[in-house]
This record gives C-alpha cells, sequence and structure tokens, in this order.
C-alpha cells in the first residue's frame, strides 16, 4: 500500500517560503477543501466518528501541514516503520506515528468516515488501512517502557482504541479553541527573511529562567544575529495535572504585552504531549521546521516523565538532548543546548558554572513553593516569575 508520507524533494513549497527552511519533506501540505467543495465530501461519508481531544489536535495539525508531508493517518506500514525506526517506510524521520484509533467493528477499508469533534465537522478520512496494533510493541519502540506508570503507555492502552485506521484527510473546519492557533503558513509569513529561528517549546507558564533562557539562545554561536525566537507553546492535552491549555495561553498573551520584545514571535500549537522524551524532542523538531524554525533548544528532561508510582525518571536528563541532535543534521536544523541558569544575589540570572567557580549565592525556589505561594497569596519574588504571569494564574 502506497504510504501517507509524500516523496522528499529538496524545494519548499510557495513563493514566501524561498527565504525560510524547506518544511519537511520539502512540501508544506494544507488538506482544506474549499468551500464549494465540502458539501459534496459530507455527503458521500460512510460513517461518523467522534474524534477524542488527541485526536482534534493530530487532525488539525494534518490539515494545516503542521504534520507536513503527511496527507493523512500513516498506514499501517508506516506506522510499523515509525515504531520501530523513527522513520516513515519512504525514509522520512518521524518522531512517533500519527494514526486515528476506533473501537468499531463496521468500519472497513474503503469507507468514508466524517470526523466530528464538539458539534464541528473537522474532515473526512478515507480509510485506507485498519489493524490491531500491537500496543505493547508500540509502547517499547515509542516510550522505551511498557510500563503503564508511564502516562503515554497508560493512554494509548486504556484511552485509544482497538483498531488503528489510515488514509488521506479532507480537510473540512478547524476545532473551535479558545486560544488561536496560526498555522505553518501564517507563522512562516511573520518570520524574517534569511534569518534563523530559534524555537521555544514549553507546556507551562513561563517564568523568568525560562525567559533568560530562549533570549539568550539568540547569542549563541551558531544563531544569525539578526534571529528571533519563536515561542510556541503546546496548548493541547498534556499531564493531568498541568495547568489547562486556556489559563496558559493567557500567561503568555499577558507575558508577551509586558515585555513587548521585537525579537519574539508567540504562536500557539495545537498537539497532543506523549512524554516521549527523546521520540518527542524528534517529534517537535519537525514540527517546528514545518512552522519555519532553523534552530531548536532542547531543554534538560525535554518531554520526560516519571514513574506515577515510585517517581523515578523514565529518561536520562541528556537523552533528548543527544537523540535530537544526533537527528538534526538530517533535518537541516540546528539544536541549541538549554543552559543550565541560576539566580544569584550579587549577578542575576547566570550559569550554574559560572555561580559555582565564583562562590555566588544562588537562590532557589521549587515548584512546589512556588504553587504554595500562590494559594496563599504570598508575594513572589519578580526573579522567579512575571508580574503578569502571577496575576493570571491567581484569578484562574
Amino acid at each position: 500500500m502506497t504510504s501517507i508520507a509524500t516523496a522528499a524533494t529538496d524545494s519548499p513549497s510557495g513563493t514566501a517560503a524561498q527565504a525560510l527552511i524547506a518544511p519537511h519533506g520539502g512540501v508544506l501540505v494544507d488538506l482544506r477543501l474549499a468551500a464549494e467543495q465540502r458539501q459534496a465530501a459530507v455527503a458521500a461519508v460512510d460513517h461518523v466518528v467522534e474524534c477524542s481531544d488527541r485526536n482534534a489536535c493530530d487532525v488539525e495539525l494534518l490539515m494545516v501541514g503542521g504534520f507536513s508531508p503527511l496527507l493523512g493517518f500513516m498506514h499501517q506500514e508506516d506506522y510499523l516503520s515509525v515504531v520501530e525506526h523513527f522513520r516513515t517506510t519512504s525514509g522520512l524521520l518521524f518522531g512517533l506515528p500519527i494514526v486515528m484509533d476506533t473501537d468499531r467493528e463496521e468500519i472497513s477499508v474503503g469507507q468514508r468516515l466524517l470526523l466530528t469533534y464538539r458539534g464541528q465537522q473537522l474532515a473526512v478520512l478515507t480509510v485506507e488501512s485498519k489493524w490491531e496494533p500491537d500496543k505493547a510493541r508500540e509502547a517499547l519502540g515509542c516510550y522505551g517502557t511498557t510500563s503503564l506508570e508511564h502516562p503515554a503507555v497508560k493512554m494509548i492502552a486504556t484511552e485509544r482504541g482497538r483498531y488503528y485506521l489510515g488514509g488521506a484527510i479532507e480537510g473540512l473546519e478547524l476545532p473551535g479553541r479558545p486560544f488561536p492557533c496560526k498555522t505553518p503558513a501564517e507563522v512562516r509569513a511573520s518570520l524574517p527573511a534569511g534569518e534563523d529561528v530559534v524555537a521555544f517549546q514549553c507546556r507551562n507558564p513561563i517564568h523568568r529562567a525560562h525567559y533568560e533562557l530562549f533570549t539568550r539562545a539568540l547569542h549563541a554561536t551558531n544563531v544569525s544575529k539578526a534571529g528571533v525566537v519563536l515561542v510556541h507553546p503546546t496548548c493541547g492535552p498534556t499531564q493531568d495535572d498541568d495547568i489547562a491549555g486556556e489559563v496558559r495561553f493567557q500567561t503568555y498573551e499577558r507575558l508577551a504585552e509586558e515585555v513587548a520584545n521585537p525579537r519574539i514571535r508567540w504562536a500557539y500549537l495545537p498537539y497532543s504531549m506523549h512524554m516521549a522524551g527523546p521520540r518527542e524532542a524528534l517529534q517537535h523538531m519537525i514540527i517546528r521546521k514545518n512552522y519555519g524554525c532553523t534552530h531548536f533548544i532542547i531543554g534538560r528532561d525535554m518531554a520526560g516523565c516519571k514513574s506515577s508510582i515510585s517517581g523515578s525518571d523514565f529518561y536520562g536528563p541528556y537523552q533528548a538532548q543527544d537523540f535530537a541532535r544526533d537527528q538534526a543534521t538530517e533535518l537541516g536544523m540546528e539544536t541549541v543546548p538549554s543552559l543550565n541558569l541560576v539566580y544569584t544575589e550579587e549577578e542575576g540570572y547566570v550559569t550554574a558554572e559560572h555561580a559555582e567557580a565564583r562562590g555566588l549565592h544562588i537562590k532557589k525556589l521549587s515548584g512546589t513553593q512556588f504553587r504554595q505561594m500562590l494559594r496563599s497569596g504570598e508575594e513572589i519574588p519578580e526573579w522567579f516569575a512575571f508580574r503578569s504571569v502571577v496575576e493570571v494564574l491567581r484569578a484562574s
């Protein structure tokens, strides 16, 4: 069966893309139908399938080209290849498989499905592949463990349906969200031509240390002098105890107003986190390449997670950094290692190595302490958190 991934090319799509990095595989796809084509597409469907929150994120990223060059959900052959080798059958790098799941026995190959979400008609999926996956094999390949203590292993075992579906997507309507998610084409149109674009991924509110981290990345030796940083938080489902996407969005909007930094671009990504460590770091790099980024900041223990029972880490602190760096050349991107910054009484934010060498006095505030101070109404030091961010969190 033909791979959903299009053949890789060397040329970017569209005139506006000529001065920017080429999309993954060379083609920035847009799977949305013209308005006059939508009624006919919906009239020919065999079944209606309601998307989960995670499904809706995947459908949106497929439609707008965030998963370029995919033309739909992966077939079984590509799924297996990505699970085992983090590549599609055409050899194209992909960190995690993109599949639609269902428990419905009556769905069969050749049928057309109307994918709905909270009263909206998102897309039509032509079923070209249906199979019952080996979820233990998927878990081990993608997450390095079969333990249900890993949030993504638990997700594929208990939330995803019995069958996976692959096939082409025809987009009808983007999901309505409380925060605007610019498409890759829209983000690319806002980026400076011929300059480096450093992507910063996060899934939590941004504090002072984060801001120092991604603004200092602009001064890295491998970043052009007029480069910009794209702060591109994921606002889809994450871990159960994470702050809601709508609240996170409000913190980012307020912070953007407060800092008014012309070298920062802000956009929001409708992506469902898997907490897959190394594999997720690769997935994030591919997505950000499609949004026009040339560089990617890899933090310590990026997209890592802990056992829900023992609290032990599933990945080493630099495992994601090493894995992403090893794939960066093939992607045509560069990584910017995350600086280990600490706040000192004498010099403000400096690297931990600098603070230790000079015997500076380091000030610390843990996440647990921060949350306790938020709840109790205590004054939170401005060296730790921006006042605008604290105001939003206290009001939520």
